[in-house]
């Protein structure tokens, strides 16, 4: 199921390392060749809303398994596309269906014991923030051995290779709702207004997924600019980099199970913060300057995996048979979270380069920890 949900999302971030050949391939500007970052994430954001919720409704394997088969097909109009327009589409259809991911987070959560549900999603999570990060690693090495659409055609067929696994390994599951499918996505959106839990940690994780985002959508520029002057295969290593944060998310979803979700989430956001100091001092070229950008790469991305995890350890806990419509709504607001950090990434590259970037993730990451605070002097009954 960890891989599953790594191979999912990874077709969503191929793209990020690729911009710059992307663009001139297809004769795009930057600010256009950007917006396939902010397009995936849209697309995402809308299969969760609209798809995701479907767990509640019909069994769960039959829906992980047509949604990666869906993903393997648009992930070809990906590779094939000859324009623009082909390319948006491709991206856009397989965020919407690439969703599968947040179907089987919740199944397995629901399979396992209550007392191991942290670790649980903690070990799917770690498949999940593996695709994303190796992703950019992937496409930059396949890019320079067969040009960047490579990688999509070879996602595509292990797409449809993973779903074959699912549907003979995963056992038929079904909680059912009891809803029609609108009054279903009514129920979904009314959660916000019920669970004053869920609003707090989809804030919180919008907040630090735009930080992410805001990040990974501009380091590809800055390191094929002037002051690295890197490959695309280069630029795709630094995923190997992010990917250290992936093990916190087994430890945070084992400290979270211990009951410490609250205060993992806090000092992560801080980690969070402190980051794009380093990042910051990143943009100059250089060793030491190197030494910082990838310092603080590995620092921002273990602290995000770490409120993640903590936020789906205590939004999973509120009400254990609407767990789909929970993700749903905390997934949507994540990733609308993201496609607005990449959104931004586009205006503010343009004006302020790398230092108005910092600037913003800095931002974005101190409301994360103005939150976490308001969260703690505040507390819920």
């Amino acid at each position: 199921m960890s891989v599953a949900t790594g191979l999912s999302v990874a077709g969503n971030y191929f793209a990020q390392p690729l911009l710059d050949v992307i663009g001139r391939d297809l004769h795009l500007s930057a600010s256009t060749a950007a917006l396939v970052v902010t397009i995936a994430q849209l697309g995402y954001g809308l299969g969760l809303l609209l798809l995701v919720p479907l767990g509640d409704l019909l069994e769960r394997r039959r829906l992980a398994v047509a949604l990666c088969a869906a993903t393997a097909v648009f992930l070809t109009v990906t590779a094939s596309a000859p324009n623009a327009l082909l390319l948006l589409t491709g991206t856009a259809l397989t965020g919407l269906t690439s969703v599968a991911a947040q179907v089987i987070v919740p199944y397995a959560a629901t399979l396992a014991a209550p007392a191991e549900r942290g670790r649980t999603v903690g070990t799917v999570m770690t498949g999940l923030l593996l695709g994303i990060l190796l992703a950019r690693t992937a496409a930059g090495l396949l890019s320079e051995l067969g040009g960047w659409r490579t990688v999509y055609w070879i996602n595509a067929a292990l797409m449809l290779l993973v779903a074959v696994l699912l549907r003979l390994r995963l056992p038929a599951l079904r909680t059912t709702a009891g809803l029609r499918y609108p009054a279903l996505l009514r129920s979904t959106l009314a959660l916000f207004a019920q669970e004053p839990v869920l609003r707090r940690r989809a804030v919180l994780g919008a907040l630090s997924f735009a930080g992410f985002s805001v990040l990974w959508t501009a380091v590809a520029f800055l390191m094929s600019g002037p002051s690295y002057g890197w490959q695309e295969s280069a630029i795709g290593l630094l995923g190997l980099v992010g990917a250290a944060g992936s093990l916190a998310a087994s430890a945070a979803g084992r400290l979270a199970d211990r009951g410490l979700a609250h205060r993992v989430t806090g000092t992560a956001a801080f980690l969070l913060l402190g980051s794009w100091g380093l990042l910051a001092a990143g943009g100059s070229g250089g060793t030491w300057p190197l030494a910082a950008l990838l310092a603080g790469i590995v620092v921002l991305d273990l602290a995000l995996q770490a409120i993640h995890v903590s936020n789906q350890n205590l939004v999973y806990g509120i009400r254990p048979e609407a767990r789909n419509r929970l993700n749903s709504a905390y997934m949507t607001a994540y990733f609308v979270g993201g496609a607005l950090g990449s959104a931004l990434t586009s205006a503010v590259w343009g004006a302020g380069g790398w230092r108005g970037v910092c600037l913003v993730g800095a931002a974005l990451a101190a409301a994360a920890a103005a939150v976490w605070l308001f969260d703690r002097l505040r507390p819920l009954p």
